[in-house]
Parts: C-alpha cells; structure tokens; sequence
C-alpha cells in the first residue's frame, strides 16, 4: 500500500513507492535516502549488535599495544590514556571516553533493547533507545580511534618497540561490525515496525516528526511517539550560531596554548598545533603530519565558515545553490568527528610514556580548548534544521514524486 510522506531533510512531499530489495528510494530535490527496498531484518541486526556488545569486553580489558620502553613492558588498553588523563584534566578524559567506550556501547546496547522493547511492546524503553541511536551513532569514533593508535604508533616508534596485543584485533573487528550495523538500521523502519505509518490518515501533510518521522496532519504532538512537534526545529538558527560563535572564541586558545608537553631526559619542549605538525615534517613524518593538519586545523575552521556560509545564506534568503549547500551540510556532518583524532593521539601517549622526569608526556591547556571546539562545532551541525536551506526553494512541481535508485551497500 502507497503513503504519502515529507522528506525529512527538505520537506518535500512524496509519494512512496514500493522498493525492491538493494535498492533504495531518495529525494528527488534533496538527494537523501529516504528508505531502503526489501523486507526488514531485525534479526540480523540483533545479532550484529549483540557480537558487538561482547566485544566491548575484550576490547576494554586486553592490551590493543604494548611497547617496550627502557626494558620495561607498557600495555595501553581502550580506557589506559583516560584514566591517565582524568586526576589532572577530567573533562578532557571524560570527552576521549564518551567518544571511544559510552557512545559506542550505548548505540549497540539500544539495538538490543530496542528489539526487546518492540518485542515486549514496551514503548518508553523502545522510545529513548531509539533516541540513543539516532542522536548518538555519530559520536562513536572507532575509526578515528583506530587512525589515532596508527598516529601514536609511529610517534613512539623511535623510542620503544611495538608489540599488537589482542586487543586489538578484537578493536578492528567490533569496527567492522559497528560499520555495518549502522550502515543497516533505520530509525523510520522500526518505528514502521511498531506501528505502520498507514494506520493514521490524515487529509494534508503539514508536520513531520523528528522523533519517529511519521509525517502528519497539523498536530501539536506526534499521533504516534508523543513528542512535541513543530513545522521547524525552535530557534534552530540561534542555537547554531551560539555554538559556532562561541567555537571561534575557543578555537584562539586551541591553537595559541600548547596542546602537548614532551618531556625528554630533563628538557622540556610544549608544542601547539602548528608546531606540532612543524615537527612531524622535519622528522620526516609528512604524511601524519598532514593528517594531524587537515584533522585539527582545517577541518574545525572548514566546519565554522561552512556552517556559517549556510546560515548566512539561510538568512539572507538565498535562492540558488541549495543542492550544493545541502551537500556541504552532509559533508561537514560526516567530517565533524575527524577533529577527535589529535586528542585520541595525546591520550594513547599519556598512556604510552610516562616515564616521570626522562621521558613524560603530559597535554598542554590547549586540548581543553580543542576540545571544546570539536564538541562545539559538532553540536553546531546537529542543531540546524536542513529544511531551512530549502524554504526558499522554487518547487517546479506540486505533485508527490519518488525516486528509486540502486542501492550498493
């Protein structure tokens, strides 16, 4: 049976078509995925989650390296550089752990209890995990993590040996999974689940929900979650620019005070960023040093003027470009967390030397700063509502249309 909906990204109405499987359907304005063709999977989906869940465990517990340091044998697990970390500089050590342990566990967790709130028809429990999913997928950072261990990796090379631990292995393979367990779930199938979107009619399509993304008659709350529903998300444009403004405040300090101190055999040296990249480049680490440099430098200041270029252009009521203003908005949402990896770096070096007054390192003020601006810039990019890129927009046709293209997973 057909249904009418509203592309969440652009507010498009659409009449939705049937998909067959390893396909999807898309945006005909917008270019967003809208659903993907076959029948659903729940179980699959289970399984991967519940293979992940267990290996949270041995990924927490056994080394992931271990170096030989002066004769001595140092191991560094998921949660070592944290723990290192926390007495001297809590907040930094808390955002390092959410990103590489919380996140990733609460996301998988919620698969699990998402199904069992399905299943049980529990509909608070199925609720916030549903919650958990779709507003904390972007802030689980296996793969930055694992590009900041091969950073350390190379860093430490020159002073001690290194050994993989399993650790490790367990770490790539929960990556793989996490991949492929994300790239499979969709908030809107399993809200499908719990209850077809076919079951409410309504006579025109005015709000779409942002919680279950069932799209609806003019309600105040959603006929379906419960949550409260609003034809944008509030104040939206405001809380961007506070979060960018307030990035660029921070984002002085992150670069101006040093990020790291190295202490070697009595001689202090602190590093910013750009000396720090400085470095790598005459230790004839160019290409980590290009990573560190489009990770920490580029990639922050690309999200604040991107995000600022697209409120600007929101703002002043631009009529042309909204694909490719559309198109930046998903750039910088997939970029954001790729900012992490300099501070994953200084905490698997915490971890790694700590040798008191031969060889220590320590972070300087400047990763609070940094940090900061990473978790600012994102939450910057969570705030806008995409829809408002296309208020402006010309429609050239009033009629509900689809677009089914193949899917390649």
């Amino acid at each position: 049976m057909t249904t009418a909906r509203l592309c969440p990204e652009c507010d498009l109405p659409l009449l939705l078509q049937v998909a067959e499987k390893g396909q999807s359907a898309y945006c005909p304005r917008c270019n967003s995925r809208l659903y993907r063709g076959g029948a659903s999977s729940f179980s699959a989906e289970f399984a991967i989650a519940l293979a992940c869940v267990i290996l949270i465990v041995p990924v927490h517990l056994f080394p992931l390296i271990t170096i030989r340091l002066f004769g001595v044998m140092i191991p560094a697990t998921l949660t070592s550089g944290t723990l290192t970390l926390a007495p001297s500089f809590p907040a930094v050590a808390l955002l390092i752990l959410f990103c590489s342990s919380i996140a990733p566990l609460l996301v998988c967790g919620s698969v699990l209890t998402a199904q069992a709130g399905l299943k049980l028809r529990r509909f608070n429990l199925f609720k916030y995990s549903m919650w958990i999913i779709e507003h904390l997928k972007n802030w689980a950072m296996f793969d930055v993590f694992l590009v900041s261990l091969g950073i350390s990796c190379f860093k430490v090379q020159d002073y001690a040996d290194i050994f993989v631990g399993p650790g490790l292995y367990c770490l790539i393979i929960l990556h793989i999974l996490m991949v492929l367990l994300l790239s499979r779930i969709s908030i809107s199938r399993y809200w499908e689940a719990w209850q077809p979107e076919t079951e409410h009619k309504c006579d025109e399509l005015v709000l779409h929900c942002h919680s279950c993304h069932m799209t609806q008659g003019n309600n105040d709350h959603c006929v379906r979650c419960g949550c409260e529903l609003h034809k944008r998300l509030p104040h939206s444009i405001q809380k961007t620019w506070a979060y960018l403004i307030a990035a660029t405040v921070f984002i002085f300090p992150a670069n101006l005070y040093p990020i790291s101190i190295f202490l070697n055999n009595g001689k202090r040296a602190e590093d910013t960023i750009f000396s720090g990249v400085a470095l790598l480049v005459k230790t004839n680490m160019t290409g980590i040093a290009i990573l560190i440099f489009v990770a920490s430098i580029v990639v922050p200041v690309a999200k604040i003027l991107g995000l600022a270029l697209i409120l600007l252009t929101i703002q002043f009521k631009r009529s042309v470009n909204h694909l490719q203003r559309m198109k930046l908005y998903r750039f910088i949402q997939w970029i954001g967390k790729w900012s992490m990896m300099d501070l994953f770096v200084i905490s698997l070096m915490v971890a790694l030397i700590d040798r008191d007054q031969l060889l220590d390192f320590t972070p300087g003020p400047g990763a609070i700063a940094f940090g900061v601006v990473v978790v600012l810039t994102m939450l910057a990019a969570e705030s806008l509502d995409s829809r408002l890129i296309w208020d402006n927009y010309e429609q050239r046709t009033q009629q509900p249309t689809t677009r089914t293209s193949e899917h390649k997973a």
